[in-house]
């Protein structure tokens, strides 16, 4: 366990405790509110951060975008454990899950640049799409894809926020084999 935590895939029943570690970050407008179902239709994307009690302490998730790109969404942590390396451990996992999907560019909406531009994420600035990718993407009623595509409809959802993008590396075999280790050497099976 790294610093008394582990990461691991959520549960259907880790859905009121991620939902409880974003509100104040939804209070904050930093992350934008979701409904309970929102969250239960998107469960098998988060990843999560326990204590040794059981306690979720941190959440990320992955949402597939296109053949090539997903979004990194709703990484939060809880405040009593900012600074100790939850953020980093779930983004590193949920890069690995990006890797093992194929993919090769995260995309993330974020006031937290550096911490982002730590992970290698770079600001997009004016990056372009092939437009018969541009035609599908913009068909899409996912608020996360018409961020991606800086739609007008979404820059209330947008304004102080960066839009950022990682390329991924080629993954190796060993970064893919499923007894590659947790975040400070510890494994822990998938439930």
């Amino acid at each position: 366990m790294s610093e008394g935590y582990i990461v691991r895939r959520a549960r259907t029943s880790d859905v009121p405790a991620i939902k409880e570690l974003v509100e104040p970050l939804v209070q904050q407008r930093i992350l934008l509110g979701k409904e309970t179902v929102v969250f239960y239709e998107a469960v098998q994307e988060f990843r999560v951060a326990e204590n040794p009690e059981g306690t979720l302490i941190g959440c990320g998730a992955l949402h597939v975008m296109w053949q090539d790109l997903a979004e990194v969404r709703t990484l939060a942590v809880s405040a009593e454990w900012l600074g100790r390396g939850v953020g980093h451990a779930l983004l590193d996992r949920l890069e690995r899950d990006a890797r093992e999907l194929g993919l090769s560019r995260l995309f993330c909406l974020t006031f937290e640049v550096e911490f982002f531009r730590r992970h290698g994420f770079e600001e997009m600035g004016t990056e372009t799409l092939d437009p018969s990718v541009y035609l599908e993407l913009v068909r899409s009623p996912d608020e996360g894809v018409a961020e991606f595509l800086d739609l007008a409809r979404v820059k209330p959802n947008t304004l102080g926020n960066t839009r950022m993008v990682k390329r991924l590396e080629e993954p190796t075999v060993a970064a893919l084999s499923p007894a590659a280790a947790e975040p400070g050497g510890q494994h822990r099976p998938e439930a």
